[in-house]
């Protein structure tokens, strides 16, 4: 199916014409064409030139309106405004008829498949192998999956990689516990995922305890832990499969947990710190033959000028250890090179953390300057902020600990599923479950994407799962309500388009938002900004109510007006569901 064009892009293309008649030298210059409450669209873009051209903007404007073409195709109406604005109007025969064009696309909803694609690396969701996730994983999770939605709707072609930390000094304490206690790891109930993934996390959560508390008191334990991390990183073959098996029961959480996120992650696009050990030495070298790297004081470091301690000295991006050992910018370092060169990418993007910040800069500007990260490559850091408690500070238990993720995700479905049983009329306990389920993971979700990503938010389950406000409980109720509007529809009434039937005004307010769906997503996706589609699926939903109130659908005056109406409440759900899915969140039919 081609893509359809936007009423807005086809009054932009209009206005353009009529400006090169009137000057052929503006040719090319942009309208500036703005939603606007005086009219459906205002031009801004005549100031602009008439002041470049010295001209009167208002006379300018006159002559403009002159070549512009009304009727009832596209522009019903233009008239100047103010000290030289156009306010135009566009044709109801025309909003219907785009709207239909959609429609016919039910997939795509015409929106445009990028032509000349490039490829993304998204590095997001990076847990720590033997460690639980708690509610600082969420973020990182939840923006990457809805970006690389977004980016392969629009035609990315997008590479997933999940960074866990599963390497380093801490695993020899590990390891050493764990060849001493073989069985430690064993499963009780390897029936359910669920269940093994909680069973697999608990086991961790004992065994690393328990090693610790070992490490802390045990001298001559603490010795061979620290033999163990040396065979580790010179890869000997039964400290290995050791490790192995720490990695393989965590990936059984992580996927248990991801599952409850309801996102897919797919076990080759997890690639941890491990995955780029073959690097680590090639990498130090051509820094340090290179000159961007230095030895300073045993350790190899990269300076910058701007980057100064509280001393106003110059603090290094440390690549190589004193002893050695290898830092995280020396992992980071090789996965940019792996990601360029082997897997062509073109985008970098990083959902880490806004505290990290520094060494991202740092690090791309090494990689910048060792020439591995050309002028053709863009590398940047898609930084998200903190989830706050309702108190402002940042999100803890009472105990003053993490929240786990998987409390927080059960708790949330608990508070939905009170609200589902509550308005629930004819859902059995079964689906009651499912659509708790449904409501309360996409509550969590949708709070933490319809903020700006690099924006702390206040974590409030009584406000998520709200029906009333900017909650994802409020858009998916939306799509339930039209949902069931369709199935109330008399027998042989279809929803279809009758572009020839005069609009009312809360319909032509849906039906141009509705249109804004592809430029939205295209916005949206360029600008790694989930939260962009987040607030247009809210007034989505808004403008929804106002025409379920003002318009009668079922009882409208005219069997075409029904089939009219029943299609814009189609057009909408259609939507509604394709823009809550590129959110990754769920819009049941029943609620």
């Amino acid at each position: 199916m081609a893509s359809v064009t936007s009423l807005s892009d086809s009054v932009q293309q209009h206005l353009a014409s009529a400006l090169s008649a009137v000057r052929p030298e503006a040719a090319g210059a942009d309208p500036l064409l703005r939603r606007s409450d005086r009219a459906d669209y205002q031009a801004n873009g005549i100031l602009a030139l008439a002041k470049k051209a010295k001209a009167n903007p208002r006379e300018l404007a006159a002559e403009v309106v002159a070549h512009v073409v009304t009727g009832d195709e596209l522009i019903k109406d233009v008239e100047v405004s103010g000290p030289g604005f156009l306010n135009l109007t566009i044709a109801d025969r025309a909003i219907t008829a785009n709207l239909a064009a959609r429609y016919a696309d039910p997939g795509r909803l015409g929106v445009p498949v990028a032509s000349d694609p490039g490829t993304t690396v998204i590095d997001y969701a990076q847990p720590n192998v033997a460690k639980e996730m708690h509610v600082g994983h969420l973020r990182s999770a939840v923006i990457g999956d809805s970006v690389v939605r977004l980016l392969e709707f629009t035609g990315e072609n997008v590479v997933r990689r999940h960074h866990i930390g599963d390497w380093g000094t801490q695993f020899g304490m590990l390891i050493q516990y764990l060849d001493e206690h073989p069985h430690e790891l064993d499963h009780k109930d390897a029936e359910s995922l669920q269940a093994s993934g909680q069973e697999a996390m608990s086991n961790l959560d004992r065994l690393y305890k328990t090693a610790r508390k070992l490490f802390d008191s045990d001298e001559e334990f603490k010795t061979r832990s620290r033999r163990r991390v040396v065979d580790l990183q010179a890869g000997d073959p039964r400290t290995l499969a050791i490790w192995q098996k720490f990695v393989d029961e965590s990936k059984i959480y992580f996927f248990s947990v991801f599952d409850k996120l309801d996102m897919e992650i797919q076990d080759a696009d997890i690639v941890g710190e491990s995955g780029y050990n073959d690097m680590l030495a090639e990498t130090c070298r051509l820094l340090e033959e290179s000159g961007v790297a230095v030895r300073s004081e045993g350790a190899l470091c990269v300076f910058f000028e701007d980057v100064l301690g509280p001393d106003g000295k110059q603090v290094p991006l440390i690549v190589q250890k004193s002893d050695g050992g290898y830092g995280y910018a020396a992992t980071d370092l090789s996965a940019i090179r792996d990601r360029v060169f082997h897997l062509k990418a073109d985008t970098l993007l990083y959902v880490v953390d806004a505290r990290q910040a520094l060494h991202f800069r740092m690090v791309f500007e090494t990689a910048r300057r060792a020439g591995w990260l050309g002028d053709d490559v863009k590398a940047l850091q898609l930084a998200f902020g903190t989830i706050l408690g309702k108190d402002g500070k940042p999100f803890k238990t009472r105990e003053g600990e993490s929240v786990k993720l998987v409390d927080l995700l059960d708790e949330a479905v608990d508070r939905a599923s009170a609200v589902v049983r509550e308005k629930a009329q004819d859902l059995s306990e079964e689906e009651i479950a499912e659509r708790g389920t449904q409501v309360g993971v996409g509550a969590v979700k949708y709070a933490d994407l319809s903020t700006s990503a690099n924006r702390d938010y206040k974590f409030d389950l009584d406000q998520m799962v709200s029906l009333n406000g900017d909650t994802s409980v409020y858009l998916q109720y939306a799509y339930a309500r039209i949902q069931s509007i369709l199935r109330k529809a008399p027998e042989g009434v279809r929803p279809s388009a009758h572009p020839e039937l005069a609009l009312h005004e809360a319909e032509r307010a849906l039906g141009l938002h509705v249109d804004a769906f592809a430029e939205t997503v295209a916005d949206a996706a360029r600008e790694y900004a989930p939260h962009k589609l987040a607030a247009y699926l809210y007034q989505l939903a808004s403008l929804y109510t106002s025409f379920y109130d003002k318009c009668p659908v079922l009882k409208a005056g005219s069997p075409d007006q029904v089939a009219n109406r029943l299609f814009l409440c189609d057009v909408t759900a259609r939507t509604l569901h394709r823009g809550m899915a590129l959110l990754g969140i769920r819009t049941p039919g029943r609620l």
